[in-house]
């Protein structure tokens, strides 16, 4: 017991929950406003993949990290419009589009990254971000060095999730797509162009999930494997119904599951040995799960959510 108390009240413990915190908190965020429109994407998973991939070369052939996060955002951003294009304008079943763009995300990370990098001996690596220490903040005792030394995502990060707040409840942006996912008959004949709403809605949270991949990718890690999602993309999902579709309930509830994912984490390096470490694994999943089902419960989606919105139809 000791030594799991050794491993948890350290800095390192609160750092790492902020770093797994991060990509969890972006994707989240891009999947919240993609159904808050009305729109679910279920390429999410397959899109953080190819974004990953996308940005980890963008990084690698350019030399430029922030390249590789626009190339990565941008990839995002394209296959998250093709989503759009599918389910918003053809009106195509929405579960059907995103398992589909999972899929073809899949493919097209494999095929490019292995036509790209045929050496599989010598895997490619990059210099990955690093972290800013934040000067004077990053020296308070204890919670400074944890909390404002990080990496510039990161800090971008934290600075979204009340801009996204801001603008989604205090602008008429925000009004608009709101309207177009709880009742976009209202909202359409309020003069709202519902289609478009939802459009750029989708597009803007791939971009966000696009970085999300990016991060795994060129921070968290230095170079790019097939399993560096690792189901991120489906927890990302069950999170934005855990944060009831709010950016600030949804950046805590992936910060509770970043702190479940780094408890295992410790757990396994506190050397005990009597349990089979594939549990300590499963324990981040297990959490969701339960909390879904709880949550899940009187969670209250919005209500055009996977309906199509087509102008003709009245």
């Amino acid at each position: 017991m000791s030594a799991v108390l050794e491993q948890i009240f350290q800095v390192g413990f609160v750092a790492a929950i902020i770093r797994i915190a991060t990509p969890l908190a972006l994707a989240t965020l891009g999947e919240m406003l993609s159904e808050r429109s009305g729109v679910l994407n279920l390429g999410i998973e397959g899109i953080m993949l190819l974004s990953a991939m996308t940005g980890f070369m963008g990084a690698y052939y350019s030399g430029n990290l922030w390249t590789g996060i626009l190339v990565a955002a941008l990839t995002g951003a394209l296959f998250a419009a093709l989503h759009a294009a599918l389910t918003v304008i053809l009106g195509v079943s929405q579960h059907v589009c995103g398992i589909g763009i999972t899929l073809l995300c899949t493919g097209l990370a494999y095929f490019f990254f292995r036509l790209s990098f045929t050496d599989s001996s010598h895997p490619a690596t990059i210099e990955s971000f690093r972290t800013i220490a934040i000067p004077i903040l990053s020296d308070v005792p204890v919670l400074g060095p944890a909390l404002f030394n990080q990496f510039a995502l990161t800090y971008l990060t934290v600075l979204l999730i009340p801009l996204l707040g801001f603008l989604l409840y205090r602008t008429p942006w925000g009004l608009n797509l709101r309207m177009a996912g709880e009742n976009p008959r209202a909202a359409d004949a309020a003069g709202v162009n519902v289609v478009a709403t939802r459009f750029w809605a989708v597009t803007f949270g791939g971009a966000l999930m696009g970085v999300a991949g990016a991060f795994l990718s060129m921070a968290q890690f230095n170079s790019f494997t097939f399993g560096v999602i690792s189901g991120r993309g489906w927890i990302a999902i069950a999170l934005v119904v855990f944060g009831r579709w709010d950016p600030w309930r949804c950046a805590g509830a992936a910060l509770l599951f970043a702190c479940v994912d780094a408890l295992q984490l410790r757990l396994q390096a506190a050397g005990i040995t009597h349990i089979p470490y594939e549990v300590f694994l499963a324990l981040p999943f297990v959490f969701t799960i339960l909390a879904m089902a709880v949550m899940s419960r009187d969670a209250a989606a919005p209500p055009a959510l996977l309906r199509p919105f087509r102008k003709e139809e009245r």
